[in-house]
Order: C-alpha cells, then structure tokens, then sequence
C-alpha cells in the first residue's frame, strides 16, 4: 500500500503525457478492487442504501484521480461546490440536495450517526487535496510556488480572525455557532493560498473554467426546469434556485463580456453565447434583490478597469442594452404582468411605502430592525467587537425565521463582520480587499494574453459583486460562495506566473529559430 501511495504522489501535477506502467495498472486494480468491495459491503450492511453505495464509490474515484493527478481533484472539488446544494428550496429535493456534501459528517442520514464528527465532507475532500499537493511538493523535482500577493495582509487578517474566536469562546460564546460563522472564511483562505499552486499552466486554467461554465449552467437549467414545471410562475416560492446561484450566473456573463471585450476566440466564448439567455433566465428566476443589486455596481468595476480601446467598445455595446432596458423599466414601471417582475423586484428595495413593496415590505422591516439591532451591538464594544460565538443584541425583539443562527448572524453581513471582530478586524478586512484590488489591477495591466487579462477582469470585480451582494443577504458565510470567490481570486497570481511563462517560451522559440536561420545561413 505504501508503495502506491508513494508512486502516486510521484505522479501528480505532471503536465507530461504518460504511457501506462505496470505500477500505474496495479495502483489503478487495486483502487477498483476496494471500490467494488467497499460498494458490496456497503448495500449488505445498510441494507441497499444507494446513497452510502454511491457516497463510497464517489469517494473511490476521487482519491483515486486526485493521487494521480492532483488538480483533477481539485477540479472535481470546485465543481461539487457549484453543483451540490448547501441549503434546500422549500418544495423541492433535488439529488443535489441529497448528496449532503455540506453538512457535518453526524447530520449525514446515510452515515452511522458519531456525535464528535462536527466536520463535513467539503473540509475532508479540500485536506486530502492540500496534504497531496504538499506530497507532490515534497516528492516531485523543480516544484514551483507561486507568490501569493500581499500574504502579510492575508496572515493578519486570518489571525486576527483566529483570535475574535478565541475572545468570543472566551466571552462565553457557544462553539458550534462561532464554527458556522467562520468556517466559509477560512475555505476563503485556503482556496485563495492553494489555487495558484495548483494552477500553473494555461491549460489548467481553461480546464478550471470549464468545471465552472459547466457546473453552475447545470444549476441554471436546474432553475429553468423549476420555473417550466410550475407553469411559468412562482406560486408562492420565494426562489427557484440557491440564493447564491445567481451570483455565480452573473459572474458568466461578466467572463463572457470581458472575453468578447478582448477579442478572445475560444469555445468557452461560443459556449457562453449560446448559455447567454438560459443564464440571464435563471438569474430571473433566482428572484434574489441582492443579485439584482451588485449589477451595476459590479459592471461599473469592470468599467473602469478596462483599458481605453476595450472601455469605447463597452460604452457602444452598452448603450443600446441601457436603452432597451430603459424602455423596459418605464413602460412596465406600474404593471402587474409577469413580465414586470423584475421591475417590482428593483420597486421593493427602492420604497418604504407597504402597498408598492407588497409581499417584501416585512423582509425590508426585519432588514432595517437588524440593521438596528447590529449598530448597537458595536457600541458596546467598538474596538475588537463581540466576538465569533456570541449572540448580537435586539433592543428591537426580532420575529423568528427558520434560520436556527439568526441570533448569531443576521442578512447584513458587512456589518456583521464589525460586530464580530470590531474596528481593527474590519480594518484588516478592508485592507487586505484593498491591496488584492491594487495588485489585480496592477496584473491585469500588465498581462499581455487576452484571455488572461478576460479572466483577470474577472476575478477582481468578482470581488466587489460578492461584497455588494453581502451587503443585502447570508453570503460571508455560505460554503458555496467563499470557495468560489476564492478561487477566482487566487487566480491572480497564477495568471501573471502563465503570462510570464508563456512569454518566456516565446522568446526562446524565437531565439532557437534565429540561431538555426543563422546556422543555415539565411
């Protein structure tokens, strides 16, 4: 067994094609051989429980192509995130749902109950990957690291999370409820630190965008199908997708304007065009105020980025799109039509006055008595705030929702955060967002393939959409959008370490070329 293990970390990350070795057959018979009896064993022991069968094989092909190649595993793991479901959608229980990837591993209905086990696949799966990278990096020759930017900032600001749990848990703070709230922070962390190691080739870096087309189009017809089975409508369901889902939708359209932008020719290009309309579909019908929110401000990002000649194509491409939607929202401003929907959804978050905003008038209400409830939480301890773990005070008694943390983390999660950890914790929030911005805007100016500078745009306005969208709704602390937002954050590095490479080989070919014209004499 140690055997194989060692010659499988041998073999990962390697970008050579391989032929197939008598070690490689046996390794690979070797993990078919448990994953057939591992899957045997498990319908006898439970009883035919598909779940736990199919839970065990899953597991089989992910420790098998994560041994062999570790940014396979890495894909595979970016892309359960996008797919499976952290939280359900009342009326609906879909196999995404069912996979309970996100919950710990004593919540899990077709696992042996084990009180201890507070942990949850996500974790185990991301801790596999990173002690098989550290493998490779301790087996493999010439192994590179890339540079992680501004990693001061990045230190400071996970320790200085580290210790609002500690003096939280020290207040009296309860455990399970300080987990819940930073755990999606630190995935943040160690997806933004593990990424640009793992990622160090174009091809990587294409094959990684497609885990995440691919993945989150799923989650998009998976809206779609909803919205046609109800009959084109709601009935009374708040959304029709995760509240995170259109967040990651948007970020597919602001990849396809930046690679159109860019004059990027790639059948990630064509695809995109052709998910344009399912994708601006399902964002519809996520139904979420603060998707609807980070648009504008998001585009704005991505405007003021883009260089002169990529900045007077957008401003002539946007301008018809402005006016239509001008058009859109003037004419259907007082309509009661399905077709104003959006417009009634932007209506409710602009007005106080209970008629216009209908059913959303008690959500606001709840929003602004939290908001409330927050800032005077802060004035009793401004400076290194409550704590992880501690409740926030409700002068103002907040109604119950089905939320079992509401008392722990409220909708406003900016604010939240200087609750939790006070004004030097927000300080170092803010300081390091502020100098992952400076130094991909620096990045992105410097990056001459158009397809990296695309995926650059990206992943710095990324950054702005997840805080606007924070801002209105629980996104700081879903699983889902803090590894998303950290990989495409830890791109950065990863695509100036390419660019750079790339430009070197061409150089040298250019240079092998000119040295053997000169030895033939031409």
């Amino acid at each position: 067994m140690a055997e194989i293990f060692a010659h499988g970390l041998s073999s990962v990350g390697q970008r050579t094609e391989r032929t197939n070795t008598p070690h490689v057959n046996k390794t690979v018979l070797f993990l078919m051989t448990v994953g057939i009896f591992g899957v045997s064993s498990l319908l006898v022991l439970t009883y035919g429980n598909i779940f736990a069968a199919a839970a065990f094989a899953l597991l089989t092909v992910v420790i098998t192509l994560t041994l062999f190649r570790v940014e396979w595993g890495f894909y595979l793991f970016v892309g359960f995130v996008l797919l499976f479901d952290q939280f359900g959608i009342p009326g609906f229980d879909p196999i995404t749902l069912k996979a309970s990837y996100f919950l710990n591993l004593k919540e899990i209905p077709y696992l042996p109950t084990f009180n201890a086990a507070v942990f949850n696949p996500l974790e185990l799966h991301l801790l596999f990957i990173a002690v098989v990278w550290f493998g490779v990096i301790c087996f493999r020759k010439n192994s590179h690291l890339n540079h992680i930017p501004s990693w001061g900032t990045v230190v400071v600001l996970f320790l200085g999370l580290i210790a609002s749990v500690v003096y939280g848990l020290k207040k009296g703070g309860d455990f399970l409820p300080a987990l819940w709230e930073v755990r999606a922070l630190f995935y943040f962390g160690a997806m933004y630190t593990l990424v640009p190691q793992i990622v160090q080739t174009e091809k990587d870096l294409r094959m990684l965008l497609w885990v995440c087309i691919i993945a989150i189009s799923v989650k998009a017809f998976q809206a779609i199908v909803r919205f046609v089975h109800l009959g084109l409508s709601f009935r009374g369901i708040a959304t029709l997708t995760n509240h995170e889902d259109p967040v990651f939708m948007f970020t597919l359209i602001v990849l396809l304007f930046a690679l159109v932008l860019f004059e990027v020719k790639s059948g990630q290009r064509l695809a995109l065009v052709f998910l344009l309309l399912p994708l601006l579909l399902a964002f519809f019908a996520g139904q979420r105020r603060a998707a609807y929110a980070a648009v504008v401000p998001t585009l704005v990002a991505f405007f003021v980025l883009l260089p002169s000649r990529q900045t007077w194509a957008f401003v002539k491409g946007a301008f018809p799109v402005l006016m239509v939607i001008g058009l859109y929202v003037g004419i259907l401003w007082n309509s009661e039509s399905k077709l104003a929907s959006p417009v009634k959804l932007i209506k409710t978050a602009l007005t106080h006055d209970k008629a216009e905003e209908g059913d959303r008038y008690y959500s606001n209400l709840y929003r602004e008595q939290e908001k409330y409830d927050l800032a005077q939480t802060v004035k009793t301890s401004p400076l290194i705030g409550i704590g992880f773990g501690n409740k926030y005070l409700q002068p103002i008694k907040l109604v119950p929702i089905a939320f079992p943390l509401r008392d722990y983390i409220p909708h406003d999660e900016v604010l939240w955060l200087i609750v939790k950890t006070g004004a030097a914790g927000y300080f170092l929030f803010w300081f390091f967002l502020d100098c992952f911005a400076c130094n991909g805007a620096g990045v992105f100016m410097r990056l001459q393939n158009p397809y990296l500078k695309a995926v650059c745009a990206l992943a710095v306005v990324a950054a702005v959409n997840q805080i606007v969208v924070s801002y209105y709704d629980l996104q700081l602390t879903y699983y889902r959008n803090m590894v998303y937002l950290g990989t495409l954050m830890g791109l950065v590095p990863a695509l100036e370490y390419i660019d750079t490479a790339g430009a070197a080989e061409q150089a040298a070919d250019a240079e092998k070329e000119h040295n053997e014209n000169l030895f033939e004499g031409k």
